[in-house]
């Protein structure tokens, strides 16, 4: 089915479909950036929220303990 829509099969390719497929790959590779985009930032906040919590963790070590 993907070489009819793609014009492979018959005598003339519909340019309809061929429009169709080349706009659905062009979409596909926006969300493929966009997914890679949001796991960058995902990463980022990720490391970020790390270091914050192990700032907390040393922040309770340091208190002086009341005897």
């Amino acid at each position: 089915m993907a070489k009819a829509l793609l014009g492979h099969i018959g005598t003339a390719p519909d340019r309809r479909l061929a429009d169709e497929v080349h706009r659905l790959r062009a979409r596909v590779r926006a969300m493929e950036f966009e997914v890679a985009r949001l796991r960058a930032d995902n990463d980022r906040l990720h490391a970020a929220v790390s270091a914050a919590d192990d700032q907390i963790r040393l922040s309770i070590l340091e208190e002086p303990a009341l005897t």
